[in-house]
C-alpha cells in the first residue's frame, strides 16, 4: 500500500496501533529496530497484521538505537525505534544520548502505561519525557487520541529538520489499544533551515580564500548530514581551490582519503600533517565541524594566527569555543553553492610554498609502525587493520565499517581508507563502548550486499555481545573484526601515561573464547595468534558468505600516536613514548608525559 493511496476523512477512527503505523508508512519508514513488551504489544500486533514495515528483532534496547542510528547514518533516512515501557525506555538513554551528540535522525516510539495510572507508580511506569528531555531534540508524550497522528508526524519533522537528532514519542497503552483518529497531513515542509547569512558575509569568506597564503579546510560530520549534494559540492569546492583538507573523526569519507591533498584526521590522534598545518595556517575554513575539545586541544593555543570561517546549521555553535571571523549559519548545501558561486571561474592560488611545508610534515610519518614480519611475531594492530583496507579493496564490494570506541577506533580512523561519506560508522561525541556490533547490524540491513565490517576491541565487544543473536537470527553476513589485547587499550594508555603504569581495572583477567563464543550462535569464528596467521585469516573471513567473528590477537602494550597531551596545542605532540614534535616547549602536564 502506498503511503498516500488512504482517502479517510480526517476524522475517521482506527486503532492507535494502525494510525501510528500509517504515519510512519506516511513517513516513508521501511524497517523498525525494537524489542516488544506488554506496553507496546497493541502495536506489534498491528505490525503482525501487516507487510509494508519489517521489525528486527535485537536483544538489548540500547542496540536498537545504535542499529537505527547507523541505519539513519548510511541512507539519510530516519531511523525507528519501538520499545516497551519501564526498562525498555530507560536502556535506550545511552543511544539517544549517542545520536544527540553526533546529530543522528532517530525517531524513539516508546510504551507507555495508560493515561490514568501516570505518575501512580504503576508497574513499568517511567517518566521518559522527563528522563530524555535533555538528550533528544524532544521529547512528548501522546496522551489524547487527537494528539497521536500529529505528534507522530511532529516526531518525523523534528529528528530531520537542522541539525538532525532524536525525538522521543511516549505511548500511552490506552492511546495505542483504543481508538483514534487518523487526521491527513499538513502541507510538506521543507525541513531544511533556511540560510540566514548574507551576500556579504560569503563575499567576505571568498575574499579570506583568494588571498589565502597557508589555508585549510577543516571538515566534519555536519557535511555527511547535510547529505549526498552537499559532499558533491564540497569536492567541487576544494578542487577548485586547490585547499589542503583535513577531517574530524566523523568527517572521514567526505574528502577521499586517497587523493594527495587530504591530510588526514586532525586532533588528539590525528596526522603531523593535519595538526601542524591547522597550527599554521593563514585562513582556516570549518565546514559542518564544532572544534571538538579532541580536535582543538589547548584552545588558547588552536590555529592561532587564522582567519577563521564557520559554517553550520547550528546557531548554537558560533563563537562557543573558538572565536570566529565570518559566521554563515544555515544548511551546507546552500552555503557551499553560495561559496562556489561567489568563488566563480577564479584561478586556484599559488600554493606551492605551503604544500613543501605540509609535505615535510607527512615525511615524518607520524602514524608508521614497525611490524616484525616472522611467522610467530605478535600481530600490530595498525597492521591488521591497515591489511584489512587493503584486502577489502580486492572484493569488488561496497565497503562499510563501524567500531566501538578506544584505540581500535583511532587505528581504524588512521589505517583505513574512507573514499565515501557515510561508509565510516562510530561514535564520535559521546565515545559509546558496544557502540559498533549494534551498529552493523542497522548498516547490514541496510544494505544487504555490501560487506559490512565492525573492527573492534574485545572489551567494547562485551559491551552488546548479545546482538550476535540478532546477527544470527537474520542471517547478515557482518564481519567481526576483534583486536584482541586483553586490556582496556586506551584506558590502559592512559594509566600508562598519567598515572605511573598502575593498570587500575582495565586489564580482562577473564574474557570468553570469542571463537566458540560465535560458534555457539552458528556464526564462524576464526583466529590468528601470530603474523603468520593473519593473512589466512583475514581472506577467509572475506571469502564467507555468511557473518564471521575473528579474533585478532595482537601486541598488549601498544599505544596509539601521535598523541596531543590533555592541556598542550597542536604543535605539541607526543609520536612516541619518547618523542616530541613540534618544536614547541610542552605544558607541565605534557612533560610528565615523556
Amino acid at each position: 500500500m502506498s503511503p498516500h493511496d488512504h482517502t479517510e476523512a480526517p476524522t475517521q477512527a482506527h486503532k492507535g496501533a494502525e494510525v501510528l503505523l500509517r504515519i510512519l508508512e506516511e513517513e516513508g519508514v521501511e524497517v523498525i529496530f525494537g524489542y516488544p513488551g506488554g506496553a507496546v504489544l497493541p502495536i506489534y500486533d498491528a505490525l503482525f497484521q501487516q507487510k509494508e514495515i519489517r521489525h528486527i528483532l535485537v536483544r538489548h534496547e540500547q542496540a536498537a538505537v545504535h542499529a537505527a542510528e547507523a541505519y539513519a547514518r548510511s541512507t539519510g533516512k530516519v531511523g525507528v525505534v519501538l520499545v516497551t515501557s519501564g526498562p525498555g525506555g530507560t536502556n535506550t538513554v545511552t543511544g539517544l544520548m549517542d545520536a544527540k551528540m553526533d546529530s543522528v535522525p532517530v525517531v524513539c516510539l516508546c510504551g507507555q502505561v495508560p493515561v490514568p495510572l501516570l505518575g501512580k507508580g504503576a508497574f513499568q511506569e517511567a517518566d521518559i519525557v522527563s528522563i530524555t528531555a535533555p538528550i533528544t531534540k524532544k521529547s512528548l508524550i501522546v496522551k489524547t487520541p487527537e494528539t497521536l497522528a500529529p505528534f507522530v508526524r511532529e516526531a518525523f519533522r523534528t529528528a530531520r529538520s537542522g541539525r538532525p537528532g532524536p525525538v522521543v514519542v511516549d505511548l500511552p497503552k490506552n492511546i495505542i489499544a483504543g481508538d483514534a483518529p487518523l487526521s491527513l497531513p499538513d502541507a510538506e515542509i521543507d525541513a531544511r533551515k533556511k540560510a540566514s547569512f548574507s551576500a556579504e558575509e560569503i563575499k567576505r569568506a571568498v575574499v579570506a580564500l583568494k588571498t589565502a597564503k597557508q589555508p585549510l579546510f577543516y571538515i566534519g560530520g555536519g557535511i555527511v548530514n547535510a547529505g549526498p549534494e552537499a559532499v558533491s559540492l564540497f569536492r567541487e569546492l576544494a578542487e577548485k581551490t586547490g585547499f589542503p583538507v583535513t577531517s574530524t573523526l566523523m568527517g572521514l569519507g567526505v574528502f577521499p582519503s586517497s587523493s594527495q591533498k587530504f591530510l588526514g584526521m586532525i586532533g588528539m590522534h590525528g596526522a603531523v600533517e593535519a595538526n601542524m598545518a591547522a597550527h599554521d595556517c593563514d585562513v582556516l575554513v570549518a565546514l559542518g565541524a564544532r572544534f571538538d575539545d579532541r580536535v582543538t586541544g589547548r584552545v588558547d593555543a588552536f590555529s592561532p594566527h587564522s582567519f577563521k570561517i564557520q559554517a553550520d546549521i547550528d546557531p548554537g555553535e558560533f563563537n562557543k569555543i573558538i572565536p570566529v571571523n565570518v559566521i554563515l549559519e544555515g544548511d551546507l548545501t546552500q552555503t557551499l553553492k553560495a561559496l562556489l558561486e561567489e568563488w566563480g571561474d577564479h584561478k586556484a592560488p599559488d600554493l606551492e610554498a605551503w604544500w613543501q611545508k605540509i609535505e615535510q610534515w607527512r615525511a615524518v610519518k607520524g602514524f608508521a609502525f614497525e611490524q616484525n614480519r616472522e611467522s610467530d611475531a605478535v600481530i600490530k594492530p595498525q597492521y591488521a587493520i591497515e591489511r584489512l583496507y587493503q584486502l577489502t579493496q580486492k572484493t569488488g564490494k561496497e565497503v562499510y565499517v563501524t567500531t566501538e570506541v578506544g584505540q581500535h577506533q583511532m587505528w581504524a580512523a588512521q589505517h583505513f581508507g574512507f573514499d565515501q561519506a557515510g561508509h565510516w560508522l562510530t561514535s564520535g561525541g559521546l565515545g559509546t563502548m558496544g557502540y559498533g556490533l549494534p551498529a552493523a547490524v542497522g548498516v547490514q540491513i541496510a544494505h544487504p550486499g555490501a560487506l559490512v565490517i565492525d573492527i573492534a576491541g574485545e572489551a567494547s565487544t562485551l559491551m552488546n555481545i548479545q546482538e550476535l543473536g540478532t546477527i544470527a537470527q537474520y542471517r547478515l553476513p557482518v564481519k567481526i573484526f576483534i583486536l584482541n589485547n586483553h586490556y582496556m587499550g586506551m584506558v590502559r594508555q592512559w594509566q600508562e601515561l598519567l598515572h605511573g603504569s598502575r593498570y587500575a581495572q582495565s586489564y580482562s583477567e577473564s574474557l570468553p573464547d570469542f571463537v566458540r563464543l560465535a560458534e555457539s550462535f552458528g556464526i564462524k569464528g576464526l583466529r590468528a595468534r601470530h603474523f603468520g596467521e593473519l593473512e589466512g585469516v583475514i581472506a577467509a573471513m572475506l571469502d564467507h558468505d555468511g557473518p564471521v567473528l575473528a579474533d585478532i590477537c595482537v601486541a598488549q602494550e601498544e599505544n596509539c600516536y601521535p598523541m596531543i597531551p590533555s592541556g598542550a596545542a597542536h604543535n605539541q605532540m607526543l609520536l612516541g613514548p619518547d618523542r616530541i614534535y613540534g618544536g614547541a616547549e610542552l605544558t607541565e602536564e605534557g612533560k610528565k608525559l615523556v
